[in-house]
């Protein structure tokens, strides 16, 4: 695993996003582990978000100059974050947001922001995927910016679960839009983490049985 991931899960644990018990997923499912990014609460801890953010992208986008999107609301201090921890690498990338609902008045329209033009590059940035609702939501929005190309999505943590059928959301998503969907960690990633500590054995063993059932195929 590469250091920057091990940091990342830590970071994850104690910022309070990362959570083991018994929690109930939008989808409905029982699940052992939750993510909320809501617990992202500090200067500290959104600088530092934005900093893995920022180097998961340089691994798999490289130094190549895209425009970053966050969907509201979780999306917004993400995508926030990683431009200024792109910036502080030499990257200057500009980044941009919707509105819940549709302004009527002054500037008009859905988004806030840089408005990304024909030829451009959009990288949308959010916390987690489940279901891929809210990326399909985003890809709705984005129809009114004609020739702007998606160019992939990053979130938090892959969560490895079956989507819609036996794929996992995230390869549903790139498959149904075109785009590649990477995650900073996945869940593999901290389950190694986890087994390294005999403490962790309970919480370990509840996600690889929770995974038998609802893990995807691929």
């Amino acid at each position: 695993m590469e250091g920057y991931k091990r940091e990342f899960i830590q970071f994850l644990q104690n910022a309070g996003v990362l959570k083991f018990g018994d929690f109930t997923a939008k989808s409905g499912r029982k699940i052992p582990y939750f993510i909320n990014a809501g617990e992202i609460k500090t200067g500290e801890h959104i600088s530092k978000l934005g900093e893995f953010y920022a180097k998961a992208y340089l691994e798999k986008v490289g130094n190549k100059r895209t425009v970053l999107y966050g969907p509201a609301y979780k999306g917004i201090p993400i995508a926030v974050s990683a431009s200024i921890a792109l910036s502080k690498e030499g990257l200057n990338v500009p980044f941009f947001f919707n509105r819940k609902e549709e302004k009527d008045h002054g500037e008009g329209g859905v988004f806030v922001g840089y408005k990304p033009t024909a030829g451009e590059e959009v990288v949308i940035v959010e916390d987690v995927i489940t279901a891929g609702t809210a990326i399909r939501e985003s890809m709705a929005n984005m129809k009114s910016l004609q020739g702007v190309k998606i160019a992939a999505t990053f979130v938090m943590v892959d969560r490895k679960e079956k989507g819609q059928g036996e794929k996992s959301a995230m390869a549903e998503i790139a498959d149904e839009f075109g785009f590649p969907v990477y995650s900073v960690v996945d869940v593999y990633d901290i389950i190694e983490y986890l087994s390294e500590d005999k403490e962790n054995e309970e919480n370990v063993n509840r996600i690889k049985k929770y995974l038998e059932v609802n893990g995807a195929k691929a």
